[in-house]
């Protein structure tokens, strides 16, 4: 088992500090853990916009220090990976990557959460919908999702259909948007994430949907497997749910990271 998407403390919305995911980790028997803080924000002003959306940039050597620290203590014990999620926000890619090639990561997760200066996740800014139209938020999103996979900045792409975590659906179709999206991540040689994190949202579904797990797998997209965890007691939550679709779908492997170098491993009988 393992679960490569966590979030602690520093990021201001979530708890628990990187020590207690790695105890909790080990409690629970998992194999490899990632700790995978939200990147600061780099688009907008943190002390003029939303309270608690990501850590500060100051905190970031921090977080590196501290999670290689944890890695050393705990190695007997845990396989620990260090990694980032990563915002893409397109015309700032210069500033991304200068954190994203600045720290020793083993892996840097692809996520867009923003759309300008809208966090589509974020369940206080659900007025940004008002007055839009729901297909066109749509194709802004999955263009942006493209963009992030040849964009060359990360290993592979979180949740990459989190723009339906609210249930906001347009009427239409949009299978079309989902497997061009898919196409542009097999073209860039790209590995997607299976978030289990959806199941407990308004959603309550896999990110991606399993829909889109079977057309990945048809396409040959590696997958890895993360909770979102934001808080430990969460760590690893509905994954069991995620390798069962990863089975029924046909998946024998796991894409892991190692220094940013895709290592595939077998997934388990076991779940």
């Amino acid at each position: 088992m393992i679960d490569y998407h966590t979030h602690h403390v520093r990021c201001g919305h979530a708890i628990g500090s990187l020590e207690e995911y790695v105890l909790r980790g080990i409690e629970i028997g998992l194999s490899q853990l990632g700790l995978s803080d939200h990147m600061p924000l780099i688009h907008v002003d943190p002390a003029t916009y939303l309270p608690e959306m990501a850590m500060p940039m100051d905190e970031l050597p921090r977080y590196v220090s501290e999670c290689f620290e944890l890695k050393e203590k705990y190695k007997s014990q845990i396989d620990i990976r260090v990694g980032l999620e990563g915002d893409y926000i397109e015309g700032y890619e210069e500033t991304i990557e200068k954190i994203t090639t600045g720290y020793p990561w083993d892996y840097v997760i692809g996520s867009v959460h923003f759309l300008g200066r809208w966090d589509i996740s974020d369940a206080r800014q659900l007025a940004g919908w008002d007055g839009k139209d729901v297909y066109s938020v749509y194709e802004q999103y999955y263009a942006a999702v493209q963009q992030a996979a040849r964009s060359g900045l990360y290993d592979y792409l979180g949740h990459i259909d989190v723009i339906k975590r609210f249930k906001r659906r347009p009427d239409c179709d949009v299978t079309h948007l989902e497997d061009q999206t898919l196409q542009v991540i097999r073209d860039s040689n790209m590995a997607i994430e299976l978030n289990a994190s959806g199941y407990r949202m308004p959603c309550e579904e896999l990110f991606p949907s399993e829909r889109m797990v079977k057309k990945a797998f048809e396409l040959g997209i590696p997958v890895t497997v993360g909770s979102d965890a934001h808080r430990p007691d969460f760590l690893s939550q509905h994954l069991e749910k995620a390798y069962a679709v990863l089975h029924k779908t046909g998946y024998t492997q796991l894409a892991t990271f190692d220094k940013r170098k895709r290592v595939m491993i077998p997934i388990g009988e076991e779940l």
